[in-house]
């Protein structure tokens, strides 16, 4: 098995950049290597100027996308809540870059029934290949309102702040209380004013990040967060009344920054495993039955995995669902594990260790057991992408290359096949093909491009596995 380091599990995206007055200090570029970007707050038309300093990018381009950063953001407290007991000294780290983020939502929150939910324009973005540092296309700024609902991202927005609530209710209660009390609002706003962020935005979030499950199962899911965070009764029964039109029992098992159902499928039984909620029996059942989709070898399996063994979901960035199942598959043993149960498929009995044992094969196959002997986490092992995605790692940083790079003059250096300058360790990319094919092309966005989604729960599952593997 390959030696496993919570440290090397840092978010993928260097986001010392625009809106930022310093840079991050949990990104895997080194500070030393990026200069400043822009140093301005968005604008939302005209002369108006918003305070958006912070958060990370998504991915390799320039563009604060608010839906997989409030994701990145709830999927990173999960992490810390469930996993945070072993991480040792890398527990203060996943805190300050969960603080980063949320720090950010609460800016991106601030006005009531009204969220900012993306920084850039991102086909402008798109059509150039710049360092952060040398950033010049729109930093145009765009928000979801009454009149112009996104019941999905502001759900997910109050999902992350109910989640990180938890992660610093011992060690900062006053800021988890204003993180709880601005989850509860917003959420509030998401309910109340319903329909999916992409059918106002469309143009500039979609392709990119399309509401394409719709808001529903985020509803779901910040509702049980709000449930966790606070104990109010109420969001217990708002679960209660409008679970199975939210889509409780809803039969898709891919689980990621667009559809929530399965998380909340898994978050929900442990109110019920864990904290003996009986009204939640049903989620139990739910989870199970999602658990069989995935587990080889019972007569409910309908997972899909490659020749090697990775679990294939889809071509585009594969291994977020990698990661995120993985988590969930560690989340679900621990929670099973504490009340005494196990999972029946068809008469197949799985227990809580075989759960273990098939995380613990995902993770292995992404860092290196695979056919192709290579780790697809930049940095680890001997063997790992050098061509990613990502703009500043691609591009020479400005300590060698203090020259302006301008929009498309990046290109040449984005279709060749140089190696990147600036190695990025920590970062996850999207992996191999069904066939555990991996071209190793900057071009290829689908499988060579990292993004924080996919490293986030990563830490959890990381922390998990080297304790019990004797690496932490």
């Amino acid at each position: 098995m390959p030696s496993l380091s919570i440290a090397t599990a840092t978010l993928a995206s260097p986001v010392t950049t625009t809106e930022m007055l310093s840079p991050n200090p949990f990104s895997s570029l080194k500070a030393r290597d990026l200069g400043g970007s822009l140093l301005t707050r968005g604008s939302l038309g005209g002369e108006t100027l918003v305070d958006l300093v912070g958060g990370y990018y998504d991915a390799g381009d320039n563009v604060k996308f608010g839906f997989p950063m409030a994701f990145t953001t709830t999927m990173l407290s999960w992490s810390v809540i469930e996993f945070g007991g072993l991480m040792k000294g890398e527990l203060q780290n996943a805190r300050e870059a969960i603080r980063w983020a949320t720090d950010y939502l609460l800016k991106a929150t601030a006005q009531p029934d009204t969220i900012y939910v993306q920084v850039g324009d991102a086909n402008k973005d798109h059509a150039c290949w710049e360092r952060p540092e040398d950033m010049d296309t729109p930093r145009n700024v765009f928000k979801i309102d009454r009149n112009t609902p996104g019941s999905d991202v502001a759900a997910e927005t109050a999902a992350a702040l109910a989640a990180a609530s938890l992660v610093f209710r011992r060690t900062d209660p006053t800021y988890a209380k204003l993180l709880v009390r601005r989850a509860i609002r917003v959420f509030e706003f998401a309910d109340k004013y319903r329909g999916p962020y992409s059918n106002g935005l469309r143009r500039f979030v979609c392709p990119f990040y399309c509401s394409y499950s719709g808001y529903q199962d985020e509803l779901l899911w910040g509702a049980a967060w709000l449930q966790r965070a606070t104990k109010n009764p109420m969001y217990l029964h708002y679960i209660q009344v409008n679970g199975q039109t939210l889509g409780a029992d809803e039969t898709d098992n891919t689980f990621g920054w667009d559809n929530k159902h399965v998380g909340a499928r898994i978050l929900l039984s442990k109110a019920f495993l864990v904290q003996k909620v009986q009204s939640l029996h049903d989620y139990k059942g739910h989870a199970d039955n999602y658990i069989c989709s995935l587990i080889p070898g019972n007569p409910f399996s309908q997972a899909k995995y490659t020749p090697g063994g990775l679990l294939f979901k889809m071509s585009d960035t594969n291994m977020q669902y990698v990661t995120s199942t993985s988590f969930l598959l560690l989340a679900y043993a621990k929670y099973l594990t504490s009340a005494h149960k196990v999972v029946n498929c068809g008469g197949a009995v799985v227990t809580p260790s075989r759960l273990r044992n098939v995380a613990k094969k995902q993770v292995d196959y992404l860092l290196g057991d695979n056919p192709l002997k290579l780790s697809y986490m930049v940095g680890y092992g001997p063997r790992y992408p050098l061509r990613i995605h990502h703009r500043g790692s691609s591009l020479p940083s400005i300590a060698t290359h203090p020259a302006k790079i301008r929009c498309s003059s990046g290109f040449s250096i984005m279709n060749s096949q140089s190696p990147n300058p600036n190695i990025h360790v920590g970062a996850v990319v999207g992996g191999p093909d069904q066939h555990d094919q991996f071209p190793d092309q900057r071009s290829d966005y689908e499988q060579s491009e990292p993004s924080t989604y996919i490293n986030a729960p990563l830490v959890g599952s990381l922390a998990y596995l080297a304790h019990s593997f004797g690496q932490l």
